[in-house]
């Protein structure tokens, strides 16, 4: 295997990596169909043959990954090394989007088998688990081949450097969005399970709110990477700008899902105030009145649609403006 050039094996491996998640995806359908008949809702072996393919994809992109940085460090000149760190950098963005989504897979499908789950230990080994498991694999991933990789490499036997400050700030900047946002989800499953009826608007407050926290406070991590001063002769924001275009776009993402949830809710709340007439036979038209607002009413229904949109406004300005308060500083 040494023998073949890294660039080469940095091109092969992602690939190798995809084939074999290819044969466990068509591993994991098997077993869904032959289990199908008796099968058990709360017992379900393809959960995790799907996450086992999708972490071997991420983590043979990571290998690879590693393999073409030490290429372009060898030689910055050659030019295949280069297009074999384009590529895996690819494959681990793909990766990790391919895991993002299988998560969030199991998070909606949570809620479709929810009323056939009355075991809290299957329900935590086989929905639970694998949500906090992906989660991991994407957060350990994204920090490995985009954060931890940017250190100065020790020499031989020398102690290995600590990790900088802008590191740090670095790091936190990728994963505070992705770990509050897994967190807001658990918290909502485990809301769900407890009370087995649909999520409370109050409870789509909280977690809203968690997932807004954690995009603001990645911004601000991101910002303070991106001013942060390196020793390097020609230092690299290159990282510290990814993470901060991260999180602005997670910021647009979020005020305007939050603001359409905003407006959904605040229609419905003013629709609860018609109330319908009994339709009776021979009726041509049913009719409706109108009842007054009342406090209970507010509480309930018209104040979480108005702070949701609260929260939508005063994220998207922090995002933004923690973006670049720390520029505006230094100037």
């Amino acid at each position: 295997m040494k023998r073949i050039a890294l660039a080469n094996r940095a091109i092969a491996l992602p690939l190798l990596g995809w084939v074999v998640t290819w044969i466990l995806m068509m591993t994991a359908t098997w077993v869904t169909m032959a289990l199908r008949e008796g099968y058990n809702a709360e017992v379900r072996p393809s959960t995790y043959i799907y996450l086992l393919s999708f972490a071997l994809a991420s983590f043979s992109a990571l290998v690879a990954h590693g393999w073409a940085v030490k290429a372009v460090a060898a030689n910055e000149r050659d030019t295949l090394a280069r297009a074999a760190l384009r590529f895996s950098t690819f494959m681990v963005v793909l990766g990790l989007a391919a895991t993002t989504i299988y998560a969030l897979s199991n998070f909606i499908g949570a809620f479709n088998l929810g009323s056939q789950s009355s075991n809290v230990g299957l329900r935590f080994l086989w929905t639970y688990l694998p949500i906090i498991l992906a989660t991991a694999v994407v957060v350990w991933v994204l920090l490995r081949a985009f954060v931890f990789r940017t250190g100065v490499a020790a020499a031989e036997g020398e102690t290995k450097p600590k990790m900088s400050e802008r590191q740090k700030a670095l790091a936190l900047g990728y994963a505070v969005p992705i770990l509050s946002t897994a967190f807001a989800i658990i918290l909502g499953l485990f809301v769900y399970d407890a009370t087995r009826t649909n999520l409370d608007v109050w409870i789509w407050v909280l977690i809203i709110t968690i997932v807004g926290f954690g995009v603001i406070a990645g911004t601000r991590f991101s910002a303070r990477a991106r001013q942060a001063r390196v020793e390097a002769p020609r230092p690299k924001t290159a990282l510290a700008a990814g993470a901060a275009t991260v999180n602005f776009v997670l910021s647009i993402v979020f005020g305007a899902t939050v603001s359409i949830m905003s407006f959904t809710m605040g229609q419905q709340a003013v629709n609860k105030l018609q109330v319908w007439a009994e339709w009776k036979e021979g009726d041509t038209e049913q009719t409706y009145s109108m009842v007054a607002p009342s406090l209970d009413w507010f509480a309930r229904d018209m104040a979480p649609a108005a702070i949701l949109l609260l929260l939508a406004v005063v994220g998207v300005y922090l995002s933004i403006t923690e973006r670049h308060r720390k520029s505006n500083e230094v100037a």
